[in-house]
């Protein structure tokens, strides 16, 4: 093989998380071919990391392509969507049967359904692979998602793992199924990754406006509650944000950053998806709705002056008693929060023939990603002890933790509710567990009511069959 031939792994797209997978591959042993459509950035990372590893650095895509050795093993880097097809359709001429392109951006598992069927009839592997944990985990370690073939992975498989984040000895990487179920599962991962925010943001918001604490106070709860079951990436992050102080104003920082959440897309897209497949996840879809509440400036504006409640707070001693109760409620939603996520990778499995193992998922979340939390372990641990269990509420540990959690839980929604504190995360979580316990719900009546005014019909609990009644005549039932 010629020096010219030598690269175990090429990126293109060389911005920041492209560079740093790259910088990755490389300070792992691996050779790592690169390119940018702006040569600029190409020479940049040679002149600032190039000492880390063995790279080789290209100007054109043939060059690129011509660098790496059979099969062809690139990793693709760019703006999802439109950008993509276009590095695409650039690489599929130069490239032969049997070689492997691998799409590590935030792509719709639909477009990598796509284009893993197109690059197919060229004889291509084409890997949708989830990549999770930002700039500093593509560098230190991700947890990453692949999906495409078998075939696939065993050649690119070892290559990704050796990059991946490591906790007890394994990877946070591992073949998630065919086509698209990388992409599918890290769309989902980005779902849950909203509802764990909204949840957080919403304790936060209970001890500030509820009981009166300041954000250096709730910085040091957190701290306490990172030492427990609710140890995360996310809690430790939480405790940072509110215990530092703008250094502009000597005001605590959450107080001087605007109260509008943004959101890139994938939120929605777990939403729209659920939707599609009837797949209740209630806590996302909340987390979602409250990041474009809070962007709805005008709206919000306009509403200001509406009126809430007389009773703004907690006296000390309860504020106290609620600050266990706000724990209890985190830890009860973020359940449910999960629970509702992991249910739709089932759902998606089924609908799309992927076979994915819930268990394997809640596995390499454990480190790298944003989501990482030491909570991981119980549900892979519930996964492997039933790998069709129906929902996650029902493992014994969590069915246990629920029912410990649920008095605080309730006494938590309802104060929030007293005192005008907005915690749509915590209610809809609160409202999922109660409707799935629930021995009837009122969807009895609902359609009732359709029969009524549109003729959609029945089942009865006595009897097989679909009926109607005839509401407008003499209320006789008829069999259809």
């Amino acid at each position: 093989m010629s020096a010219q031939q030598s690269a175990d792994i090429g990126v293109t797209g060389l911005a920041v998380m492209g560079r740093n997978l790259a910088r990755n591959f490389a300070r792992h042993g691996h050779r790592v071919a690169l390119h940018n459509r702006s040569t600029a950035r190409t020479s940049a990372l040679m002149a600032e990391f190039g000492h880390e590893g063995a790279f080789v650095p290209s100007e054109t895509m043939a060059q690129f392509v011509a660098s790496l050795a059979r099969p062809r093993r690139i990793v693709i880097m760019v703006k999802a969507g439109e950008p993509t097809d276009a590095v695409i359709d650039e690489l599929v001429p130069l490239l032969e049967e049997g070689d492997i392109v691998v799409d590590g951006g935030n792509a719709h598992f639909l477009d990598t359904r796509r284009r893993e069927a197109a690059l197919r009839e060229h004889g291509l592997h084409f890997v949708g692979t989830g990549i999770s944990g930002g700039e500093e985990g593509a560098l230190e370690g991700p947890s990453i998602m692949p999906g495409g073939t078998a075939q696939a992975y065993r050649s690119l498989g070892p290559l990704l793992e050796s990059i991946a984040a490591q906790v007890d000895g394994r990877p946070c990487c591992t073949h998630v199924g065919p086509d698209g179920a990388g992409h599918f599962v890290k769309m989902v991962h980005n779902g849950i990754e909203y509802a764990d925010m909204q949840l957080i943001a919403e304790a936060y918001d209970l001890l500030r406006h509820g009981a009166g604490r300041q954000p250096a106070e709730i910085a040091r709860t957190f701290r306490t509650w990172n030492e427990d079951r609710l140890n995360s990436y996310l809690i430790e992050i939480t405790a940072e944000v509110l215990g530092h102080t703008d250094a502009a104003t000597g005001r605590p920082f959450v107080d001087i950053v605007q109260d509008r959440a943004e959101q890139k897309g994938t939120g929605r897209w777990t939403v729209q998806t659920a939707l599609e497949l009837g797949v209740p996840v209630s806590g996302i879809a909340e987390a979602v709705f409250a990041r474009s509440l809070s962007g709805s400036v005008t709206l919000r504006e306009a509403a200001r002056e509406l009126p809430g409640p007389t009773e703004t707070w907690l006296d000390s001693a309860a504020a106290d008693r609620f600050a266990g109760d706000v724990e209890q409620a985190l830890y009860a939603s973020k359940i449910v929060a999960y629970a509702q996520g992991f249910n739709q990778i089932q759902a998606g499995s089924a609908e799309y023939g992927w076979q994915i193992a819930p268990g394997a998922m809640a596995s390499i979340w454990r480190g790298g990603c944003i989501i990482r939390a030491k909570f991981l372990d119980r549900i892979e641990a519930a996964y492997q002890a039933d790998a069709q269990l129906p929902t996650l509420l029902t493992d014994e540990y969590f069915r246990k933790a629920l029912g410990e959690a649920q008095s605080a839980w309730r006494r938590v929604v309802s104060t929030a509710a007293q005192l005008g504190v907005p915690v749509p995360g915590f209610a809809t979580a609160l409202a999922y567990y109660d409707s799935l316990r629930a021995g009837r719900l009122p969807a009895a009546l609902i359609q009732g009511q359709r029969d009524f005014f549109g003729a959609h019909t029945y089942r009865r609990i006595d009897r097989d069959g679909v009926f109607h009644t005839l509401w407008a005549g003499d209320r006789s039932e008829q069999e259809r």
